[in-house]
């Protein structure tokens, strides 16, 4: 084996030119498909943190998957009864802190019930929409990144005013709004509250920063016309990719509609699926362009090589020994362009990492890389059999080679 090895080495060795050529077209292979697939999947991942984690994962709510069943239905399993109403059920969630008690006892994450409402926002001549979510100051930062998104005001002010309320930052703008003004909220029942505007919150999502509005469960309750209401309860989950499977468990367990994260958004998810396949699409591209570098190196050195191959074979060398040695010749082009295409992916990110940008509608300053040995593990190993098999070929065809025609027509 050593022997082969000297072999192969000599062969590289002797075209330092043409061996560099196909050492940086691996290495830029390898070095740019790092930095593509760092970018594109901490672009996810900032994404998913900035949308989905400032929100709770799980959302439990007084609504059933399905309609319940009519008594002659369940009485008599042949009969199917359509068109009749059903009775008036109260609004929310019957025996709501029990459930918190026991989703608390048995899940990995936190909980924290909530008030959900609507109401109209009226100050200085203008009506808007809101939806006003009732919360729990001292349980809400555990399901949710509220406290960290307020800009003017802290989550604690909820307590330091009578009716206070935070609004968010578009939605204060769009009503001429700031803090220390008092509002006035118009329930679905027609009554009048006045509100003090405490803080402002902004947590990058228009939707939620244009109609959202946080007060005091009871506040909500009041609004709702329904003292005691829970009609929500919020679950932050400590692995939020299992957020799904949670979810499944929690509606079994309590026979409300669970909502994870990733049912409320399954269109983006679809879209980061294809946007994955895009990815590796391109960066296996990028790879098998450059394995063929290495494919004409190994060629270029099968072409000179013929005579000294015939005279290895004449020396008693197998076939399986020489397609060895230029087996061993492209991998020692890919493992050299492939620990160079490493140093060079990651100058690469930490290059694009300290770019600086401003933009009026985003609050990070910089393009988000996201740093993982998986990244690097898929281009080395998709780099080396690429090269494997651009030497495949010449080494399967130098094989081949018949010492006396060679002899013979060199004669």
């Amino acid at each position: 084996m050593r022997l082969i090895l000297d072999i192969a080495w000599t062969h590289i060795s002797s075209r330092v030119r043409q061996t560099l050529v196909g050492l940086l077209g691996v290495a830029m292979g390898v070095g740019f498909s790092i930095m593509m697939a760092a970018l594109m999947e901490g672009s996810q991942r900032d994404f998913v943190s900035e949308l989905v984690d400032s929100l709770p994962h799980i959302k439990v709510s007084d609504e059933r998957r399905s309609a319940p069943p009519q008594p002659a239905e369940v009485a008599y399993r042949a009969l199917e009864v359509v068109g009749l109403s059903t009775p008036v059920i109260r609004p929310g969630i019957k025996n709501p802190y029990a459930i918190v008690s026991m989703l608390e006892a048995w899940i990995d994450g936190t909980v924290a019930p909530s008030v959900e409402t609507r109401a109209i926002i009226r100050y200085a001549g203008r009506d808007t929409a809101a939806s006003v979510i009732g919360i729990d100051p001292v349980r809400e930062p555990k399901v949710s990144k509220l406290a960290t998104q307020i800009r003017e005001g802290t989550l604690a002010d909820l307590h330091k005013a009578s009716n206070a309320i935070i609004l968010g930052d578009k939605l204060a703008a769009k009503i001429g709004a700031r803090t220390g003004n008092s509002i006035t909220l118009v329930a679905a029942t027609g009554d009048l509250m006045t509100a003090t505007v405490v803080a402002l919150f902004h947590s990058g999502v228009a939707q939620a920063d244009e109609t959202q509005a946080y007060v005091l469960m009871k506040t909500a309750q009041i609004l709702a016309g329904q003292i005691g209401l829970v009609n929500s309860i919020r679950v932050r989950a400590d692995d939020i990719m299992g957020a799904r499977d949670l979810a499944t468990r929690i509606e079994a367990a309590t026979g409300y509609k669970s909502v994870s994260w990733q049912e409320a958004n399954e269109d983006l998810l679809s879209a980061f699926e294809i946007r994955n396949f895009i990815m590796f699409t391109v960066v296996g591209a990028i790879l098998l362009v450059a394995s063929f570098g290495t494919y004409n190196i190994i060629s270029t050195i099968t072409h000179e090589k013929t005579r000294d191959i015939a005279i290895l074979k004449s020396l008693g060398f197998q076939e399986r020994q020489v397609r060895r040695i230029f087996l061993l010749e492209s991998l020692i082009i890919g493992v050299a362009g492939t620990l160079v295409g490493w140093a060079l992916g990651y100058a690469l990110c930490l290059a694009l990492g300290s770019i600086e940008f401003k933009s009026p509608f985003m609050d990070v300053n910089r393009l988000p890389i996201y740093y993982t040995p998986k990244h690097y593990l898929l281009s080395a190993s998709v780099a080396l059999s690429a090269s494997g098999i651009a030497g495949f070929l010449p080494a399967r065809k130098a094989a081949q080679v018949q010492p006396v025609e060679i002899i013979r027509g060199a004669s």
